[in-house]
């Protein structure tokens, strides 16, 4: 009788686990049905709906772009969130605490205030909307993140090192490529894998600066205001698996110390 609440504790667990993942085991599988509708019964399977959307045009040109921005937005939110979370781990204590407050503001918001806040925004400073407004929103949100991440490292980095190696004469670069960025490398390579794996598959900011044009996300919209049919399946399901594989990179990354 002893190890019957231990057997009910792994049975929910097994059920959670279950519950979770069922609604993504079934969209893969209708990305096979051979029935346009999405219902069951499956009576049979085909591979006849990916070669339909994959000779769509407009499917690869919202592949395109999604690998466009999530790229440029992972580079250049690590650059600046790195940047920012070195200053940030020299300053005192009693600073950081509202910076940091100001910093984390944007992903504080609600996704459709944000993206209302950064429409509202390119319009008041007559910027057009297209990629390069889509690729600045993302940073606003993702940037965030990077600095969360990398001043968690640097709080409790050992700058003597550093120190050392300027003492030896390596100016502030030199010192930083050749002591500081391979100690902390890993850690800025999980933030870029973070940033980029919130940008892939955001839709609400993405739909308010995107103007013309579309990511993977917003082209699932479109799709879904048309007809319903498995390419709809086939789109969430590749978003699923760009979204699974960088969080999964940026978990191995971050918890390697080489």
């Amino acid at each position: 009788m002893s190890d019957l609440p231990t057997i009910l504790l792994r049975l929910f667990a097994v059920v959670i686990v279950v519950f979770m993942l069922t609604p993504l085991l079934v969209l893969v599988l209708f990305c096979f049905s051979e029935r346009s509708l999405v219902t069951f019964p499956i009576t049979g399977f085909t591979l006849d709906w990916f070669e339909k959307l994959f000779e769509r045009p407009a499917f690869w040109d919202a592949l395109q772009n999604s690998l466009i921005v999530t790229g440029t937005v992972g580079v250049v939110s690590t650059l600046l969130g790195t940047s920012a979370a070195m200053v940030l781990a020299r300053i005192r204590s009693r600073y950081v605490g509202p910076i940091m407050l100001l910093i984390m503001l944007p992903i504080m918001l609600p996704p459709l205030v944000l993206g209302v806040a950064l429409l509202t925004y390119f319009s008041t400073v007559e910027v057009r909307l297209g990629l390069f407004t889509v690729i600045l929103a993302h940073i606003v949100f993702t940037q965030p993140f990077v600095i969360l991440i990398v001043q968690a490292r640097m709080i409790g980095f050992d700058y003597r090192i550093v120190h050392g190696a300027r003492d030896l004469g390596a100016s502030h670069l030199k010192a930083f490529v050749t002591v500081t960025f391979p100690i902390i490398r890993p850690t800025i390579i999980g933030a870029a894998m973070v940033a980029m794996a919130l940008s892939v598959d955001d839709f609400i900011v993405t739909f308010f600066t995107i103007g013309g044009g579309n990511t993977l996300p917003t082209f699932l919209w479109g799709m879904l205001r048309m007809d319903v049919n498995p390419t709809i399946n086939i789109v969430a399901m590749l978003i699923m698996l760009l979204t699974v594989v960088v969080s999964l990179v940026a978990l191995r990354v971050t918890r390697w110390r080489g």
